[in-house]
């Protein structure tokens, strides 16, 4: 065979295995992804295992939560926390509540996904109640007080004395439409 038969031949196998490596990087992504969300506390993944809520309070410390909120582009509603920061003990469980107001003619669907600040800190933040967990539905002109309730982890570093937690809330309403009915919640 000629020398450049196996050129060809030998850059036809390296373009197949670039291909089929690029499948599997394809594949993998979704994994690596969740991996690293829960790694950095990224993409409001907070905590990486269900709170037992058998961990002391540590009376000792004092950590500051301040709470921060945002609407996507689209998105009407006012929106935001009724406290604009807290401060507790690491193993203490708090309630904080933020408001939503839909001062459209229509009803809306929305999805609040939260993130936390450091991220290194976002898997000390526990939330064990959330709006975030769930759509929010509002009529027109409705409005709705919607709690969060977390403890901080009395394991988070103790050079972290501030967190944020972020929410920023989308309209999820023409996704939505399809699956509800939305004429019917009146």
């Amino acid at each position: 065979m000629s020398e450049e038969g196996l050129s060809t031949r030998s850059l036809i196998k390296r373009l197949l295995l670039l291909v089929v490596g690029m499948f599997a990087f394809g594949f993998l992504l979704v994994p690596i992804y969740d991996v690293m969300c829960q790694a950095f506390g990224i993409n409001g993944k907070t905590a990486g295992s269900a709170w037992q809520g058998q961990e002391q309070v540590d009376m000792q410390r004092e950590v500051r939560v301040q709470f921060v909120s945002s609407n996507a582009e689209g998105m009407r509603w006012s929106f935001g926390p009724q406290n604009d920061e807290v401060v507790l003990h690491p193993g203490e469980a708090r309630t904080v509540n933020f408001l939503a107001h839909n001062p459209t003619d229509k009803v809306m669907v929305a999805q609040a996904i939260p993130s936390v600040a450091p991220s290194r800190a976002a898997a000390f933040l526990h939330k064990t109640e959330c709006f975030c967990f769930t759509q929010q539905v509002l009529q027109p002109g409705e409005s709705i007080e919607m709690p969060v309730r977390f403890v901080v982890d009395p394991a988070l570093p103790k050079d972290v004395r501030r967190l944020t937690l972020a929410y920023t809330l989308f309209d999820v309403t023409e996704r939505m439409a399809a699956s509800l009915d939305l004429a019917a919640i009146h």
